[in-house]
């Protein structure tokens, strides 16, 4: 059980109050430049538009930026430039051999990737802005109303630096509270959007129940599935498999030392919500492609399978959830110097040789307990969403919304407790800790 008082605990601790202070207040600034419009928008057609879009690619970008799309706030495109940009340099590290010379040059060349990668933002954004100005103009409401009030190139020069402006200054507002506050930024950011949707979902479910346009039981069963999903994606995120591992007895001069067993943590979800935010980063990319050329037959066919989420969207986007999980476990877990230090340090798998047979055992493991870990990851991401469409649930219920936000809020109240017994204050629970409390996946 969670101690409540504990949490008053927070504010006794001087460091500890001014990072969660300043997480909040960045937060807060977020949420702020999520309601500043656009200039030039007519708000009213805006938002008959996208009350049509709910179970389309629209609606789920639009959940995704925190409800910053359905206004054209200067915040719209949200941070996906710079996960776009980060994606490349991840991807670039592993074939360009100058920038792996950099990945691997400590923390001088960790800044100069980053460098990189806020300019890769830069240019990102600047092509995104381009492309959601220039599909924005042809949006019209259900009535026919026009979305842009005084369409041209004097709107489109000013949305684009309104745009690419917001998604730089999101990016800063992320490093920030990675830097100063509790937790990762650009995960915190994400969670804040999807959150903010849940007292208007609520507020919708009463007056549905009220209206008696959907019954108690349908709510009490969907409100079920909810926890049962959230319980799967907590144990899912802090299983694993450990490996054994075991040290030879040494002595110095007459004293023993040495002889102790430990094991190699190996998670199912190595990536966690990172890959399920890079499928949607690339899921999203080619209708943003679509949008510059509209009345081509390829960008018509995009468009209607994208905004539709039907089948062929989700194999697409289970793959890629599939493809990232993999991928991002292998430039983070590398095998083999994990095998060449346990190598050093007298350290071996009891049956299995060091050296080169026990880099093979641990990328054995790696691939096959991440297989299943992908596959959880990408059912979730895909199963609710077509759950609630034959349910007809009557509020958002999304597997990739539940992911992020249990996700990030595990990773921030971790943080909270590692400072707080780092600083000797209990933690958040009556026994135990909440960072460390793996299942153990045999």
């Amino acid at each position: 059980m969670i101690k409540v008082e504990n949490l008053a605990d927070i504010f006794k601790i001087e460091d500890l109050r001014k990072k969660f202070i300043f997480t909040l207040m960045i937060i807060a600034v977020y949420r702020l430049g999520a309601a500043i419009p656009t200039p030039g928008i007519d708000g009213a057609a805006l938002k008959a538009f996208f009350a049509t879009q709910n179970n389309t690619l629209f609606g789920f970008l639009d959940m995704f930026s925190g409800g910053a799309m359905n206004k054209f706030s200067i915040f719209s495109m949200g941070i996906m430039p710079y996960i776009n940009a980060s994606i490349i340099m991840s991807l670039l590290q592993t074939i360009v051999p100058s920038l792996e010379k950099l990945s691997k040059e400590g923390e001088a060349g960790r800044k100069k990737l980053i460098q990189i990668t806020r300019y890769g933002t830069l240019g990102l954004g600047l092509i995104q802005s381009f492309g959601l100005t220039y599909m924005i103009q042809a949006m019209r409401s259900p009535s026919g109303a026009p979305v842009v009030i005084e369409p041209g190139l004097s709107f489109q020069l000013l949305a684009v630096l309104t745009l690419t402006t917001g998604t730089v200054f999101i990016m800063w507002l992320g490093e920030q509270i990675t830097e100063k506050g509790i937790g990762n930024g650009i995960s915190l950011i994400i969670f804040a959007g999807i959150v903010n949707r849940l007292p208007a979902a609520i507020k919708n479910v009463f007056l549905l129940l009220q209206s008696d346009g959907v019954s108690i039981l349908k709510i009490v069963f969907i409100l079920a599935l909810i926890l049962v999903v959230i319980a799967l994606v907590v144990r899912v995120e802090q299983g694993q498999r450990r490996i054994p591992i075991q040290y030879p007895k040494k002595y110095v001069g007459r004293k023993e030392a040495g002889g102790q067993s430990s094991f190699l943590p190996i998670k199912v979800d190595q990536s966690g919500v990172i890959s399920v935010i890079f499928a949607i980063s690339i899921i999203s990319f080619p209708i943003t492609l679509a949008q510059f050329f509209p009345e081509a037959p390829t960008s018509k066919i995009v468009m209607s399978l994208w905004s539709n989420a039907g089948v062929f969207y989700h194999i697409i986007f289970a793959a890629l959830i599939i493809f990232f999980c993999y991928f991002y476990t292998s430039i983070t877990f590398n095998p083999n110097d994990i095998a060449e230090n346990m190598k050093k340090s007298g350290g071996f798998i009891p049956g299995i040789r060091p050296g080169e047979a026990t880099a093979k055992f641990i990328e054995y493991v790696v691939i096959r307990i991440t297989f299943f870990g992908a596959i959880f990851i990408a059912a979730l991401a895909v199963m609710p969403d077509i759950l609630r469409k034959a349910l007809n649930a009557p509020f958002y219920f999304g597997g990739t919304a539940l992911l992020i936000a249990v996700g990030v809020a595990i990773d921030f109240i971790s943080q909270l407790e590692s400072n707080m017994i780092m600083r000797h204050y209990d933690g958040f629970m009556d026994k135990g800790r909440i960072k460390g409390r793996y299942f153990n996946i045999k």
